[in-house]
């Protein structure tokens, strides 16, 4: 964070401060902001956040034996550190932010770029953040740092120097990209897809493409929105973008698409493509796998363009990202049996894009296995959705379908009423009967997909798998 004096904190973020001995109104604060205790460092400003299961003003002693120098609290604490009172350290974390990136976008040449998107917010953040890290440096999300905690703790991570600023912004209800996205006012807006992931909170994909619009009405006047044209419901975000006053550069594989991508050739080393764009035909080797990671690798290269960065440039760099994040079309295990660990989340546009995926990377004399667990946040689509991905596990020849708890029992269902009753498809009561029933059934020739939303906990399995077969 920049540095600013206890006082000016306070007065941000409208709190009661309360200097421990040997401080002052005036003493100065620059370190690391964040609501784990373990994140902390010498200068560090720990956020005690109450959670649903424990409560960080119970570790605010930890935190400064890190290194803490300031608590943000809702209550006074019985520790030795300097603490600003306040009634919501949420609330107060975002005003904080928000007062942070205005004063380095007022005395400097800080940019700010805003992602969202149902799909690959997170890949395409760090394509992006790759690209501008060779230009200046650049501040990006951690993970998946995209809500009303994770968005402002990113943008606290600025300094005096900082030229790019990359905000990952997610949602489950209406508003909440508007309120983050409110702390910013990004330079240039990246629209990727509207998809089912969220349903349940939002009500329906209509109502979602509108929160994800959130994001084109919070940018800064002059700005660009960079839309996926390959998504109707993103065009259709178009005229709002026009209304804003923004410039429009669109992405994806049709005609008009500004920045757009041919020849697409997916196999288990990487993705290729052409990418035409100003007059160019520009060759793309991704070392990440899927046909679907093209699109977001357009997106970084038409919003660093926008940037100013030559697409040429924003491709060689692009080429040297090896995986796009941890969890994320994974590679793992060895040569006789690969793992694809892809269980951070899963929307059934996810799903269906890592299944097809599996099916192209996977040769003639290999088998694929597809270890699938629950979608999750689909409200009242969930099962139509659950079925659909069954079906088309089936329509793509999956030879192994491995169906992993309570949640995700119609896509095992559907698996076997579309034909896989012979064995083919198995459903497993958790992660630990899913392991040991893999263990004696995968063979050397193996490509294993393992694909679950977050709270599924898959992830974890396929770290085990990786670890067994490497």
């Amino acid at each position: 964070m920049i540095a600013l004096s206890l006082a000016e904190i306070a007065e941000i973020i409208g709190g009661d401060l309360h200097p421990v001995a040997g401080h002052d109104p005036a003493s100065i604060v620059s370190g690391v902001v964040d609501t784990d205790s373990r994140q902390m460092t010498p200068g560090g400003v720990f956020v005690a956040k109450p959670g649903e299961t424990t409560d960080g003003h119970r570790f605010v002693g930890a935190a400064i034996e890190n290194g803490a120098v300031l608590a943000l609290v809702e209550h006074p604490v019985d520790e030795a550190i300097s603490q600003i009172v306040v009634p919501d350290v949420i609330d107060a974390i975002a005003e904080l932010a928000r007062a942070v990136v205005a004063r380095v976008r007022a005395a400097g040449d800080l940019r700010i770029v805003g992602v969202t998107g149902s799909n690959g917010k997170t890949t395409t953040k760090n394509f992006l953040a790759r690209i501008l890290q060779d230009e200046g440096e650049t501040i990006s999300p951690i993970a998946s740092y995209n809500n009303e905690v994770g968005a402002p703790l990113t943008m606290l991570r600025i300094t005096d120097t900082t030229r790019f600023l990359v905000c990952e912004f997610g949602a489950s209800a209406p508003g909440e990209i508007a309120r983050l996205a409110g702390l910013v006012n990004p330079d240039v807006v990246i629209e990727l897809m509207v998809g089912l992931a969220h349903a349940g909170g939002f009500g329906g994909i209509e109502e979602t493409a509108r929160a994800k619009a959130e994001l084109i009405a919070a940018a800064a006047p002059g700005g660009t929105a960079v839309l996926n044209l390959d998504d109707p419901r993103v065009a259709g975000m178009a005229s709002l973008a026009e209304e804003q006053g923004l410039r429009i550069v669109g992405f994806g594989q049709g005609a008009t698409a500004a920045v757009r991508a041919a020849g697409i050739d997916v196999t288990a080393s990487g993705t290729s493509c052409i990418v035409h764009v100003d007059g160019q035909e520009l060759p793309l080797r991704l070392q990440v796998l899927g046909a679907h990671h093209v699109n977001n690798a357009l997106a970084g290269i038409a919003a660093a363009r926008a940037l100013g960065v030559a697409p040429a440039d924003a491709i060689a760099r692009l080429e040297t990202v090896q995986l796009a994040e941890r969890w994320r079309m994974q590679p793992m295990g060895g040569a006789e049996v690969r793992i694809i660990n892809d269980a951070y989340n899963a929307s059934p546009d996810s799903m269906a894009a890592a299944l097809r995926t599996l099916a192209q990377i996977t040769g003639p004399d290999e088998r694929t296995v597809a270890v699938l667990g629950a979608m999750s946040e689909l409200g009242e689509t969930a099962g139509d959705e659950h079925d659909r991905i069954g079906l088309l596990a089936v329509r793509l020849n999956i030879q192994r379908i491995v169906v992993v708890g309570a949640d995700a029992r119609r896509l095992y269902l559907a698996a076997v009423g579309e034909g896989s009753w012979d064995g083919e498809a198995v459903h497993l009561a958790d992660a630990d009967a899913a392991f040991e029933y893999l263990q004696g059934e995968l063979r050397p020739g193996d490509r294993v997909l393992v694909k679950s939303s977050n709270s599924a906990g898959l992830r974890f399995l396929g770290d085990r798998l990786g670890e067994s077969f490497s």
